[in-house]
């Protein structure tokens, strides 16, 4: 059996001091457009945090304002305590005029307390900081954990206390299980919520399964939420790994600012203030201005059908656990609604073997296989694809039906 493929390199490369992280990496940030840093300087108002004593709930917003504004619920992921570990992104989000709340939750204990510790401390900033947080317009984020918490928080806020009537989303990233939430639930969720659900190719901590059973769960409209897998890259020698401590690890390069924070920007822009070019940008199903990527990097992946790069076995927390409340909907079928433009697609095996197979509903015009350096190795016409001369590794399939295509990736395995 071959083994699967995978690209790494080291480097060396120039330092750029950002709010107690140190920019690396050869792909400098963006001059202009999202992602941007924004003009605005950050203040911050601490309190106590009822619930983790010793912790305190920091808000971080643009300094001056006289009127509320728009805020970002942020949960972050488990054992990151400290908004030192994500002081770039608290810094980036006031910047561009927008209040995060940051709410720090035990690391021992139960799942329940940490949900509670975070509901609990979002509500309580909103009710006593009125002056800085807009509940009318609110986005929750969150990473791992946090990513998981999300949901069932963002549910409760927007359905029980009505946050985010003038604009509302959830941005999810290497997702952990998610838990206080029924499928009726997520079925039911306010029609105009916003969602993008990111993962990361190398994460070997989240199975990815748990981030694609709820994108494709959620009662979101299609054309309002958006999945994206972000690949890693070797730039000039630099290591760009796409793994679970993405944002904001101890690379913190170009994939924070051109993974994350330029999304985030375009999806505030989209959700708070109508900007059809955010919308492009955040929930663009696959448009050149979101999945570019600068610098000779890889494009971001983007699907409206996911489907899974790895056996559950790659990864610490595999969907199937018994700790996951959702373990029955780990290989749920892929669907869209009838209202979508996209065609389901199936591709199996996968892995595949010396062959693999196309499946849909329309007619098939053109199969093109790429490898994760964007290079076209193989193109076919018929729905049964051989393999004999392809190495085996990572790819993605891009289906070409008559009127349209969708891209695919496929692991191959001989």
């Amino acid at each position: 059996m071959k083994a699967l493929l995978y690209f790494i390199a080291l480097l060396t490369a120039p330092l750029l001091h950002v709010y107690g992280q140190t920019y690396t990496g050869p792909v400098p940030k963006p001059a202009s457009g999202y992602g941007m840093d924004g003009t605005f300087s950050v203040a911050t108002q601490s309190f106590d945090n009822p619930n983790f004593p010793g912790h305190d709930i920091v808000i971080y917003y643009p300094a001056g304002i006289s009127a509320p504004v728009p805020t970002i619920m942020y949960s972050h992921a488990f054992g990151g305590n400290d908004p030192a570990n994500i002081s770039g992104f608290l810094h980036f989000a006031a910047g561009k005029g927008y209040a995060v709340v940051f709410v720090p939750y035990q690391t021992l204990g139960s799942v329940q307390p940490k949900y509670a510790n975070l509901l609990a401390g979002f509500t309580k900033a909103a009710r006593d900081y009125p002056g800085i947080i807009d509940t009318t317009r609110v986005g929750f984020v969150g990473h791992s954990f946090g990513g998981g918490a999300s949901f069932a928080n963002a549910y409760y806020c927007f359905n029980t206390l009505h946050w985010g009537s003038s604009g509302r989303f959830i941005m999810a990233m290497a997702q952990w299980y998610a838990y206080n939430i029924t499928q009726e639930q997520l079925q039911s969720f306010p029609a105009d919520v916003k969602l993008l659900t990111v993962v990361y190719e190398d994460d070997a901590t989240n199975d990815h399964r748990m981030a694609n059973d709820i994108f494709n769960t959620i009662s979101i409209p299609a054309t309002e939420k958006d999945y994206l897998r972000v690949p890693s890259d070797t730039i000039n020698g630099y290591i760009y790994a796409a793994n679970h401590v993405v944002p904001n690890n101890s690379a913190f390069d170009a994939l924070d600012y051109y993974a994350y924070y330029r999304l985030f920007d375009a999806l505030c822009d989209y959700v708070f203030h109508g900007s059809t070019g955010g919308s492009d940008v955040a929930l663009g199903n696959g448009s050149n201005a979101q999945v570019s990527m600068p610098g000779g990097m890889h494009n971001l992946v983007h699907s409206d059908t996911p489907t899974f790069a790895h056996a559950q076995s790659t990864y610490q927390y595999p969907c199937s656990s018994s700790d996951n409340p959702r373990q029955d909907h780990c290989d749920e079928p892929l669907s869209l609604p009838a209202t979508s433009t996209n065609t389901p697609v199936w591709i199996y095996p996968n892995p595949a073997g010396s062959q693999y197979t196309i499946s849909g509903s329309k007619v098939l015009k053109q199969v093109a296989l790429y490898n994760q350096l964007g290079q076209l190795m193989q193109t076919a016409t018929t729905s049964t694809i051989t393999l004999e001369q392809i190495p085996a590794g990572v790819y993605f399939v891009q289906v070409l039906w008559a009127d349209q295509s969708q891209s695919r990736n496929i692991l191959l395995k001989q």
